[in-house]
């Protein structure tokens, strides 16, 4: 397809047949391309659970509501936003600096500059204490350096969880845009038992769910009448 038609094929689905499977290839390069997705900082706060277990599906589509995008899925994605994971990711890119480090010397202006960033400015991005005191020292910080100079405005946990979902909701299109050049379609949902997604794939309380992704190849059913959008003019502003 051109990418035209991919975007006009990919449309919410909320019936899938149940006689056409998803091949695993067809899956496996989706949650490939999902994973190259843009994001934050190259920090890649996400994780994708794919759920093709009969029993965990079952119990998923439950918590799902039992909207039939869940109960008719042949495959679900949970795409999970994991901002508790920052100090493991600012790890692996300390680790990739330090090998390409071999090469460039560690005096490098490079070097120097990506260590800077992610062993320093991601540090005081993601950590909290708890008391929300350094989501209170960013604000200051940021509003008293703004004063003389445009800055990224840090702040607290609130801004921290609309970045990384931000990062996981790009990836989620990605998956989705995968699956529809190859001919299946996709529901993402926001209507989940968040509680319940959790415990049933063993998640830790740091883990928060994005979306929960139906796959498979839709019906005729499954579309809620035609795509319609409001005027261009009314969400297009150009300055």
């Amino acid at each position: 397809m051109t990418f035209d038609e991919i975007i006009e094929f990919r449309a919410s689905n909320r019936r899938f047949d149940p006689d056409t499977p998803v091949p695993a290839k067809v899956m496996e390069r989706a949650l490939k391309h999902a994973t190259l997705a843009p994001n934050s900082s190259n920090m890649q706060l996400w994780e994708f659970h794919w759920v093709s277990t009969p029993e965990v599906k079952k119990a998923l589509a439950k918590a799902c509501l039992g909207q039939g995008a869940a109960t008719t899925a042949k495959e679900l994605v949970v795409v999970v936003a994991r901002r508790n994971l920052w100090r493991k990711r600012v790890q692996w890119h300390r680790d990739l600096i330090m090998k390409d480090a071999e090469k460039v010397g560690l005096e490098a202006k490079s070097t120097q500059l990506r260590l800077k960033y992610y062993t320093k400015l991601m540090p005081f991005t993601y950590a909290n204490d708890g008391l929300g005191l350094l989501g209170l020292v960013r604000r200051m910080m940021s509003f008293s350096i703004g004063l003389f100079r445009p800055m990224y405005r840090a702040k607290g946990t609130a801004q921290q969880k609309v970045t990384v979902h931000k990062s996981a909701a790009l990836a989620s299109q990605n998956l989705m845009m995968s699956l529809a050049s190859q001919g299946f379609h996709t529901c993402p949902m926001e209507g989940f038992d968040e509680v319940r997604v959790k415990r049933l794939l063993g998640l830790n309380r740091g883990a928060e769910v994005t979306m929960v992704i139906g796959v498979g190849k839709g019906t005729e059913k499954g579309f809620w009448g035609p795509r319609r959008r409001v005027p261009m003019e009314e969400v297009l502003i150009k300055h």
